[in-house]
This record gives structure tokens, sequence and C-alpha cells, in this order.
């Protein structure tokens, strides 16, 4: 399958959300439901006109942003290198912001649904390809974990992302575990979350702070 195609996959997703929003409108209240609360509770609404196109008009916008990603970055020849993994993830992103937009659309039709477990299962299938994806990443400057020391070497690069490849889908399994956990279960996807993201950051640092003086050393 060529870059086309899978940018036409996520773009059949975008389509649909407008779509989903066309045959919904007249069917819903005025002001729908946006916001949950941890527990579960609807806490926030929005004016109908707005909360029908919000998600066809932000993915529209974010898949033009990705499929400029690779024309506009220094090191866009890197990104050739695992463009297939790279497509897929736009799929998979948009796959998951569709979920979310027909979610919200039933739950406010009147179907009864428990939201955040289904949201909460979408964001666990998109964790666990974040995770499959890492790993192929090579160095660039808008897909994988950038911080100032994987930017700068590219085996702090590819040590960083193979382990957050490993935490990326623990956090997927943790998240559906969570799901039996009731008013708890959306902590079982912040935390494991909040912590890749800190524990992969200081695990570059530690690393280029081990390479670089022995880079330092042969270069003098």
């Amino acid at each position: 399958m060529k870059t086309i195609h899978r940018f036409g996959l996520a773009g059949g997703a975008v389509v649909f959300s407008g779509i989903v929003s066309l045959l919904a409108a007249p069917s819903l209240p005025a002001e729908l439901v946006m916001h949950w609360n941890a527990a579960g509770e609807p806490d926030g609404t929005m004016s109908k006109q707005v909360a029908l196109w919000l998600f066809p008009v932000l993915t529209a916008g974010l898949l033009a942003m990705f499929a400029a990603i690779p024309r506009i970055d220094p090191l866009r020849e890197n990104i050739a290198e695992f463009r297939a993994y790279y497509d897929w993830f736009v799929v998979v992103f948009m796959g998951y912001m569709f979920l979310v937009h027909v979610g919200i659309i039933a739950f406010n039709l009147g179907y009864e649904f428990d939201f955040t477990a289904l949201i909460l299962f979408g964001a666990a299938g998109l964790f666990y390809y974040v995770g499959v994806f890492l790993p192929h990443a090579e160095r660039n400057w808008f897909a994988g974990i950038r911080t100032p020391w994987t930017l700068s070497s590219d085996e702090v690069w590819a040590r960083t992302h193979a382990l957050g490849g490993r935490l990326f889908k623990l956090t997927a399994v943790l998240t559906l575990v969570g799901l039996f956990f009731g008013d708890y279960t959306i902590y079982f996807l912040l935390i494991p979350a909040l912590l890749t993201a800190g524990i992969t950051a200081v695990y570059s640092y530690y690393l280029y702070a081990q390479i670089e003086p022995g880079s330092d050393s042969h270069s003098g």
C-alpha cells in the first residue's frame, strides 16, 4: 500500500466525521455534552453548531499538518526511512479521533454506554500503536520523543525510542486494566503516560551524558 492510499484511509475518517454530523444534526439537542469528569459523568456542554464541526474541522487541519511534515522536516530523508509506520500512525490517530466524534454524537442522541470506557479503549489502541511506531522512527524534528538529547545523537534517539516503545505498549495494557477499576480508570492512563514522558526524557539525558564524553575524547 502506498502513502497516497494510507492517507486516503485517514482522509476517509475525516469525511465520515462530517457525514455523521450532517446525518445526526436534525436529531440532536441545541446543546451537546462535550466533556466528562474523571468519574465518567457529563460536566460540560457546547452549542450544537460548534460541537458538530469541531472534530471534522480539527481532524482536517491535523491531516493537512501530518501530510506536510515529511516535506518540511529538515531531516525529511530520515522520515522516508520509516514512512509506512508514520503513515499508519496518521491512520490510527485519525481513526481514534473519528471514534471520539462518533461516541460524542451517539451519547447525545441518547444511546446509553460508558463514554469514558469507549474513549480509553480507543486510547489504549492508539498508545499501543505508538509503541510499535517509536522503535522504527529515525531522528527527525516532528515525530517521536524529541528532547535536546535525542535530537543531538542518533544513538540516544534509537535507545530512547526503543525504551519508549516498550513503555507505551505497557501504558496501553495498563489503560485496559484500568477499565475494571471504575472511578479510578482514568488514572491508569494518565499516570503511566506521564511516567513514560518523564522516564524517557530523563533516560535520554542520562544516555547523552554517558555517550558525549566518549565522543569528545575520541575527537580530541
